[in-house]
């Protein structure tokens, strides 16, 4: 097809667009780490420090039915149901605007509460 041919065709008929389901993991980790209500927690093994780690997701199914699974730690005090329905509701728009994904469910897991305003601790 000539570019003229290709410039004139459908829209629809000039191509597929496949977004990779870690391009959609990434936005619903980054969409939850930008939340004032999540938190960053430390990484630590066997006692060691690993530095700190944020939001982990996980994302399954077709792009008109996505399922996410989030691991987050939220800020403490807040009411963490409020703060979870906000998050279902940011991260499934956010995967609409930016992918043109439809989400289907986003299950969340409270792996951590973090005090808002914990003095650092020493080690």
């Amino acid at each position: 097809m000539s570019t003229e041919a290709a410039e004139r065709a459908d829209p629809g008929e000039r191509g597929r667009l496949h977004i990779s389901r870690s391009v959609l993991r990434k936005i619903a980790e980054h969409t939850a780490d930008q939340d004032p209500g999540c938190a960053r927690t430390r990484r630590r093994i066997a006692g060691l420090g690993l530095g700190e780690h944020g939001a982990s997701a996980q994302v399954s199914g077709p792009d008109d039915a996505l399922r996410v699974r989030l691991d987050v730690a939220l800020r403490y005090p807040a009411p963490v149901r409020d703060a979870v329905a906000a998050l279902r509701t940011r991260i499934g728009e956010e995967l609409t605007r930016l992918a043109d994904c439809q989400v289907r469910t986003v299950d969340v897991t409270v792996s951590a509460l973090v005090a808002a305003d914990a003095p650092p601790r020493v080690e």
